[in-house]
């Protein structure tokens, strides 16, 4: 496979030290286990974009069972690709399907919060149909429940919330800081359409919610709304 080839071709192994270390892929981590090629994202972007237009379902689903981090990548990118180059319906909705048949291979941060609201948000937005979501969100898989939370990027900046209230609610008291941190930034971004969604959510949750989840929901008020918050 073409894409494939040139993603080994580029294989640096400082640099995939330096990625597994900063991906958490030691034992016990949040990405145990996982392998890097070592190559810097502007690069895989740009493979992906010459190769979409030519790839197969099933070279996708190969590239996604990969235990390369980077070509992994890879093959979301060319499923976003396809996905907003496309004006057939059921290709997009083939797109989703793969990409939720897979969300076990979807293992890190970087590949949800680069693909979530690409795919599931968009698809969201296209349907009205919150199904795949709120499964997503029930799955007590981390990455599946932080697909759910990120994909509100997209819904947030057409002015919709309600998913994300609700999701935040329901993930209050998860363990994981990594939630904490999606729910936080989904939050300061709707802060960042409408200031009443962000600080009616603080003035009711902000004594309860995790240290991380407020700090980063609450990063672009005021000086003294931060200090007030934070008290509480």
């Amino acid at each position: 496979m073409k894409a494939v080839d040139e993603l080994l071709a580029l294989k640096d192994e400082e640099q995939a030290a330096h990625l597994m270390y900063f991906f958490k892929t030691g034992k016990g981590e949040y990405g145990e286990g996982d392998e890097f090629l070592g190559i810097r994202v502007p690069k895989t972007r740009e493979i992906a974009k010459k190769y979409y237009k030519t790839v197969l379902f099933d070279e996708i689903q190969e590239m996604l069972n990969s235990k390369y981090h980077e070509i992994r990548l890879c093959a979301l990118l060319m499923m976003v690709l396809i996905y907003e180059k496309t004006d057939d319906e059921n290709l997009k909705d083939r797109i989703v399907k793969l990409y939720v048949k897979n969300v076990k291979n979807i293992n890190n941060w970087d590949l949800v919060d680069l693909t979530a609201p690409k795919i599931i948000g968009a698809q969201y937005l296209k349907t009205r149909d919150d199904s795949i979501i709120k499964m997503l969100a029930n799955s007590k898989h981390l990455w599946s429940e932080r697909i759910a939370v990120v994909a509100q990027w997209s819904i947030i900046r057409v002015g919709q919330y309600d998913l994300l209230i609700k999701l935040c609610e329901k993930f209050l008291y998860h363990k994981h800081d990594l939630m904490h941190k999606a729910a936080g930034w989904m939050l300061r971004e709707a802060g960042k359409k409408d200031k009443t969604v962000l600080t009616g959510f603080l003035d009711k949750y902000s004594k309860n919610m995790p240290r991380t989840m407020l700090r980063y929901s609450i990063e672009k008020l005021s000086s003294d709304e931060k200090k007030f918050y934070m008290k509480k």
